[in-house]
């Protein structure tokens, strides 16, 4: 059974930086896309960042609205996946979610089969 955690979230100011984590249970998370996606309240879900399998070379994707401003990155060791968003705004606050494609490579939230069950970004102007 395929498990992801995400942990991380919490209540900033604008400007400051968040780490969020991923632990992946039930797949080697290096062998399949992983995603993060954000969905703020009455807004479709959508996606922020995601990672390629490392046998599809790892190539990132970064959303217009955090690129450059964003990291997603993994640990093989530790089946984790990482998203760093520094200078954070109020606008991406919303529930953050990792998931896992059974594809290499994926942007689409329909490329995606398993979910975590979020946690709450939240960042005050």
């Amino acid at each position: 059974q395929v498990q992801l955690v995400e942990s991380g979230g919490g209540l900033v100011q604008a400007g400051d930086s968040l780490r969020l984590s991923c632990a992946v249970s039930g797949r080697t998370s290096s062998s399949y896309a992983m995603g993060w996606f954000r969905q703020a309240p009455g807004k479709e879900r959508e996606i922020v960042a995601s990672i390629a399998s490392s046998w599809s070379g790892g190539r990132t994707f970064y959303a217009d609205s955090v690129k450059g401003r964003s990291v997603i990155s993994r640990d093989n060791a530790k089946n984790t996946v990482y998203l760093q968003i520094n200078s954070l705004k109020p606008e991406d606050t919303a529930v953050y979610y990792c998931a896992t494609s059974r594809a290499g490579y994926s942007t689409s939230v329909k490329g995606y089969d398993y979910w975590g069950q979020g946690t709450q970004v939240t960042v005050s102007s």
